[in-house]
């Protein structure tokens, strides 16, 4: 069943930095099986009053794949990066069957 990782980025603190992160980041998600969905674009409210910043989607074959590559060696090394250079939201969320 396929598992979704959500970021609501809130704050970029250091550009340049994301930029790296950015950059590096991507083969990170394909080699645990991950795509993205979504990353950041035009959002529009229909309902509610949550305004995301800048949202990210990446997909995963299963919630199993999104935690390895969560806790994998080769993204701690960004996320460290990413923690000192923006303030997000995140969540991992399962697919339907």
């Amino acid at each position: 069943m396929s598992a979704y990782v959500f970021f609501d980025i809130l704050e970029i603190t250091d550009q340049k930095i994301m930029q790296e992160y950015g950059h590096r980041i991507g083969p990170t998600v394909e080699d645990y099986g991950g795509r993205y969905l979504v990353r950041g674009g035009k959002s529009d409210i229909v309902e509610g009053d949550w305004h995301p910043v800048i949202p990210v989607i990446i997909e995963f074959p299963n919630l199993e794949q999104a935690h390895a590559w969560y806790d994998s060696d080769e993204y701690k090394e960004l996320r460290a990066l990413r923690l000192d250079a923006a303030k997000l939201n995140a969540v991992f969320i399962e697919g339907v069957t």
